[in-house]
Parts: C-alpha cells; structure tokens; sequence
C-alpha cells in the first residue's frame, strides 16, 4: 500500500474506535432523561415498588392517591406495570379508555379528579394481554410520562411493576423520581426483598421515603381479637436494618377487595389510613 492508503485506513480505524467508546459511553450512562411536555407540570414524582409481586403494591398507589386529593392535593397517576395493571379498576375507570389530541394522550379521570395513564385505559378489552418485549415497555413508560397531557399536578405517583427488573431502571434513570415508598408484606423473607428494593433506590441515589407493611393483621369481625395471619410482623424490625421509617400497616380487610372489584376507593376508603406517608411527602403542608 501507499503510505496514503495506509494514512487512510489508520484514520478509518481510529474513527470506527472513537465511534464505539461514544457509544459504550451512552450505554453506560443509560436512557436519557424524559422530557414533559408543555402542556404539563409536575411537583412530585413518588415511585411505589416492591421486591417482589402480590404484596399490594397497586392498593398503596390508590390509598396514597385518595388520601392526598382529600388533602386538597392534584394528583396523577402513571401505571407502569405495563402488563399486570390494575389500577383503573380500582380507581373505577373499568371501561374507559385514554383519548389522543394530536400526538399527545389525554388521561382518563377518576370522579375524585385523579389522572390515570394505564395500558388497560389504552386497550380495546382490559382483558387483552399485553404481550410486550422489553424495548416496547420503556417506549410505553417514556410516552405515558412525556405525552400525556398531566396539567398542573401536585404529585405524580408511579405504581412500579414488582422486582427491580427493566421498567424499574428506566422509571429510576429517566423519570425524576423524588422518593419512593417500598410496600412489603409480613414473611420470612421480607428482609431479603426489602434489602433489594432499598439497595436498587440507593444504587439509583433516589431517597426512601419509608417502609409500608400491607397484610399485617386480621381483626376478627366477632370478639375484636387481632390475629397475625402470615406469622409475626417484622416490619420495624426490617426498617431498622437498613434505616427507613415504617410508615404504616394496613390490615387484611375484605373491604379492601370489595372496594378495589367495585372500583369505589374514592368514596369508600377509611380516612387517615397511610397518614405519615402523606404528610411525609408534604401533602399536608406542602
């Protein structure tokens, strides 16, 4: 080769090089940050998550979301589990569905003035399933957030899908998440599955906001009697591990389900249920 062509293949090589580290680096650096759109403004961004699924984690997003528009608060919420949502069952939103206004999303509401953005307000039958990679799970969680017309809200709640998986790390690097509440339930392995949930919000550098136990008792309709049904609660015992505040425990009540199936959270929730949390967050003072 010519001392020209051997010039131009050492300068195509160190382009190729300084090509890839760019690239490695936006990779290391993870998704970008999502953007609102202007038709949008946000005070609060609080994350709901759990180490692992079936500890009501959805429950906690509608009792926090009630009790905050009861404090004179507006709020919004943003389902990001994709593909097991149920909170606009909850919320009584079963049926409805989101509507498009050019290229933005106007959320459904809830009578007490809740937004909801949700895939199953996004499906023809909240029965479908969504059957989606993971790729098409971040675009959901990225368009939900910057196209959907939010308005002026005071707290935007994200109930998390459970474990600390995709979504979670796109929730946690790209959305401004300003703390989160971590919902557990009272079992042998609480400890390991809160450790998770806590280390995820510290690698993440997102604050804990505290330690929420849901199934903690049963109280017999009969004699009063308060009953333990999962074993001993441990619930102060794990926030005390790693230095959170346990924010409340919510009992094993069948008026809980009838409310969720009937989707009356609204009107039925018993007042003052998760009180620290809402004024934790501000949503007396603020």
């Amino acid at each position: 080769m010519t001392p020209e062509e051997e010039e131009a293949i050492r300068r195509e090589f160190e382009e190729a090089r300084s090509a890839g580290h760019e690239e490695a680096a936006q990779q290391d650096q993870g998704p970008s940050q999502f953007v609102l759109n202007n038709n949008s403004e946000i005070g609060q961004v609080i994350g709901v998550i759990s180490g692992k699924g079936g500890v009501g984690k959805s429950l906690v997003t509608g009792i926090l979301a009630t009790e905050l528009v009861r404090a004179g608060k507006t709020v919004g919420i943003l389902d990001a589990d994709i593909t097991g949502p149920s909170i606009p069952k909850m919320l009584g939103l079963s049926g409805e569905h989101i509507m498009a206004v050019g290229e933005l999303i106007l959320p459904a509401t809830t009578k007490g003035g809740i937004k909801v953005v949700s895939t199953n307000l996004a499906l023809e039958h909240e029965t479908d399933p969504v059957i989606w990679r993971g790729p098409i799970l971040m675009g959901a969680i990225q368009q939900f957030y910057e196209q959907s017309i939010w308005g002026k809200l005071d707290y935007l709640l994200v109930d998390m899908p459970p474990g600390t998986g995709d979504v979670a790390l796109t929730v946690f690097q790209s959305l401004p998440v300003d703390g989160v509440v971590i919902v557990s339930s009272p079992q042998d392995l609480v400890q390991m599955v809160v450790g998770k949930a806590v280390n995820m919000a510290a690698m993440m550098n997102v604050p804990v906001v505290g330690l929420v136990e849901n199934m903690s008792y049963y109280v017999c309709p009969d004699c009063g009697k308060q009953h333990e049904i999962f074993g001993p609660s441990r619930a102060q015992e794990t926030a005390d591990l790693y230095g959170i505040s346990l924010l409340g425990q919510l009992p094993i009540d069948p008026s809980f389900s009838e409310m969720c199936d009937k989707g009356t959270m609204e009107q039925d929730l018993p007042a003052g249920l998760l009180d620290n949390v809402v004024d934790l967050i501000g949503g007396k003072d603020a």
